[in-house]
């Protein structure tokens, strides 16, 4: 559903009276027309300008009863329309936010402006009517796409049930409207409103960038299942080489058929694999022929996709802070704006997906015990119980009677696996810490609904995939230790050595942080990298087409109206 500046009800135009025959319409006298189509707005519902519907019910009317219904774009002492042509502008430039200007009212603005500019060129007086479309759509234009821009087109919750969002951003658009007005500083106003993200900037630039540049044509597309490999020449590997030089991972320059050629179109497309998530081997495979047969206009709307993603977060992340970017399968300590920690991930797969939220890295547990979750129990252990009736014993999983408080503990092999049922299941799986614990020796602890936490893991080896979604949902790091020690810092005594003690003695303890961690999931196929060159990463939840969809949606239009 199209996030609009707040419940939408729908207005309707009042006929206007002619002009006074001056040139310049006096700004009391289209005050009191635009008050009066105000309140005969409110009273009829709707409101149509020259067939498109205003939205803007809670800031409209507030925006100029403020103003004591002065007309704010177009006055008697501004006939150069100079502060509607920067707004024009703005619309034209959403498109480097990955917004469609044509939601905005832009093509009537445009026209309307036209007729205006005509009129006052001829000497003749401007058509109130005309003013009063204008004033309208330009503040509607504005109060939208500040909106938008402020905290995304679209509502990440009602796309994704494991997507959280909690925004504290609604602030007076109306308020920012008026100082822009009386500033004459539209521009200003509508960056200000904007994520202040590095990362939003960057990928807006390289947006505008290609936009500008009209770097928009497909690129050869490989046939399908081909395949290269160093050393392999042909019609292939010139293709491959063409392709390669578009998409500028290897020179222009670089040609012919020897060793030196080979080795650099190897390094060329371990460069591509490395941009696009995937395992960089130089090796042609299926996964890297399927991205290389990606078209530039898909990789450019994964571009747009992904600015909306950042609308979507709080504009302060935290002087410090924990990101994990599921896509990347990556966690990033930051600090300052730098980054000062780094390491691989594992997330959820697919029908486990890792949610986004965010929330407070607030205490971590040394040798954790794991009391598994019931699904996890019904759909992962209990099959294996019933192909092996030694498995519980063997992973030193211990079986109680129920989740209650003093539940009796079983013992495993006297309980019939075959006839235990998902349905009819009671049973509560739990694993002691331990060297055999499936979270590792430590886990971090943060406030959610989902259950999720950081946890170290016996599966080592699994951080060397390129694609590692293998988790329930959890996030598995690849460096706990270093992670702990950081967290710790402002904790009297806990240097590396304290850590890893803590560790050796196989004690379970939990220890609260002094000065919680601002922590989020978040979930990024595009980004910039340190070169400024575009990054992707596989959409491994296959959220983009979703989003794609509820981003193309147009703003609703009302027809069998009166104006429609």
């Amino acid at each position: 559903m199209v996030r609009m500046l707040a419940t939408m009800v729908l207005f309707s135009f009042l006929a206007a009276p002619a002009a006074d025959g001056s040139t310049a319409l006096p700004d009391d006298t289209i005050a009191r027309k635009i008050q009066a189509r105000i309140a005969a707005a409110q009273t009829a519902n709707y409101l149509v300008c020259v067939g498109e519907l205003v939205c803007g019910i809670a800031e409209l009317p507030r925006f100029y009863a403020q103003r004591n219904y002065r007309p704010a774009w177009i006055t008697t002492d501004d006939r150069a329309f100079a502060l509607a042509d920067e707004m024009v502008q703005q619309l034209e430039d959403a498109r480097y936010d990955g917004l469609a200007p044509e939601h905005y009212h832009l093509d009537s603005i445009r026209s309307l402006l036209q007729t205006a500019q005509q009129q006052v060129a001829a000497g003749r007086p401007l058509d109130a009517d005309v003013h009063a479309d204008l004033e309208f759509l330009l503040t509607d234009a504005f109060l939208m796409l500040g909106s938008h821009l402020r905290a995304g087109r679209v509502n990440p919750e009602t796309l994704d049930s494991e997507w959280l969002i909690h925004l504290d951003r609604q602030g007076d658009l109306a308020q920012v409207l008026d100082r822009a007005i009386e500033s004459r500083r539209i521009t200003e106003a509508l960056d200000g409103l904007r994520p202040p993200h590095p990362e939003y900037t960057a990928l807006r630039k390289a947006l505008k960038s290609h936009r500008t540049r009209g770097e928009t044509a497909d690129r050869p597309r490989l046939p399908e299942k081909s395949a290269w490999e160093k050393g392999q020449r042909g019609e292939i590997a010139d293709r491959l080489r063409e392709r390669l030089q578009l998409s500028g991972d290897l020179p222009q320059t670089a040609e012919g058929a020897n060793a030196d050629a080979d080795a650099e179109l190897f390094e060329g497309l371990r460069r591509f694999q490395e941009r696009h998530g995937l395992e960089a081997d130089g090796r042609m495979g299926p996964q890297t022929l399927q991205a290389l047969n990606v078209s530039w206009e898909e990789r450019i709307r994964q571009v747009e996709l992904n600015l909306e993603r950042w609308r979507w977060l709080p504009h302060d992340l935290g002087v410090r802070h924990i990101r994990v970017n599921v896509p990347q399968f990556d966690l990033a300590v930051i600090e300052d704006g730098q980054e000062v920690l780094r390491m691989r991930v594992v997330v959820g797969r697919h029908y486990r997906r890792t949610p986004v939220f965010s929330s407070y890295l607030d205490h971590l547990v040394f040798n954790p015990d794991w009391n598994i979750p019931t699904r996890i129990a019904v759909e992962d252990i209990l099959p294996k119980a019933r192909k092996d009736p030694a498995y519980l014993r063997r992973e030193k999983i211990r079986v109680f009677e129920s989740w209650s408080q003093g539940a009796a503990e079983l013992d495993p092999d006297g309980v019939d696996w075959t006839a235990v049922t998902g349905q009819k299941f009671s049973y509560k799986f739990k694993k002691d810490p331990g060297p055999h614990n499936d979270l590792g020796r430590i886990k971090f602890l943060f406030p959610n609904k989902f259950a999720v936490y950081l946890h170290d893991t016996l599966s080592k080896r699994l951080f060397d995939r390129s694609m590692r979604g293998f988790s329930s949902g959890c996030i598995r790091i690849e460096k706990p230790i270093e992670l702990a020690e950081y967290a710790l810092r402002d904790s009297p005594g806990w240097s590396r050595d304290a850590v890893i003690a803590a560790i050796d003695s196989g004690a379970n303890r939990t220890v609260r942080l002094p000065h919680p961690i601002a922590l989020h999931l978040i979930y990024m196929t595009a980004g910039v990298n340190a070169e400024g060159r575009l990054r992707f990463w596989p959409d491994i939840y296959q959220r983009d087409p979703t989003l794609d969809r509820a981003l193309q949606k147009k703003p609703p239009r009302v027809s069998g109206l009166p104006g429609a």
